[in-house]
């Protein structure tokens, strides 16, 4: 490096670094451009990728249950309380739809029993197929697809305030498809 004594306006000597210091300076400038021009890009690559990753896996999930809503639903012709016996029966009906299971809720005053009803027939306690009556021994599964079916539950000892279902499409529960509350007594519709 060159170091020359110059004599300024001043009247001064002032020391003076030669030309290649000062692009050292303005070298080091570019760097730091060039390197946060790096980071930026980065930065934007990374957000990108999470934010793609999950719209990505919220549209799978809406996918999965889109036009399912009025697919699978209570019918209520077949629905009522037997105040008698202490059974309640509903009603449920598949459309053209394909679905794995469905979620069957129902509710009464402090209580809710759910039941998951899939296309594989499977014993349950309190639930059975209308027609048999026989609980816990009873293999009940979902109605097929284009079909209905009705079934018998026997664990509330009044009226059942709501029941709700829901299909489950590709291991993914689905927002509820219907729901029936006002369920009349079985004895006031013969």
């Amino acid at each position: 490096m060159d170091i020359k004594l110059k004599y300024n306006k001043r009247k001064e000597f002032s020391l003076k670094k030669s030309f290649f210091s000062k692009n050292k300076k303005g070298l080091s400038g570019v760097i730091t451009a060039v390197l946060m021009i790096a980071l930026v890009m980065a930065t934007v690559v990374i957000v990108w990728t999470v934010v793609n990753n999950l719209v990505e896996e919220g549209l799978e999930d809406a996918e999965s249950c889109m036009g399912s809503y009025g697919k699978v639903s209570i019918n209520s012709l077949y629905t009522c309380y037997n105040s008698t016996s202490g059974n309640l029966q509903f009603s449920i009906s598949v459309k053209d739809i394909e679905i794995d299971s469905i979620l069957v809720s129902i509710s009464s005053a402090g209580s809710t029993k759910s039941y998951t009803i899939t296309n594989e027939a499977k014993t349950f306690a309190h639930l059975a197929n209308y027609g048999s009556g026989v609980f816990n021994n009873d293999s009940v599964k979902m109605p097929d697809k284009n079909s209905g079916l009705t079934y018998l539950e026997n664990t509330f000892t009044e009226t059942p305030d709501l029941i709700e279902i829901a299909p489950i499409i590709n291991r993914k529960q689905c927002e509820m498809s219907d729901s029936l509350s006002g369920i009349d007594d079985c004895l006031s519709l013969a």
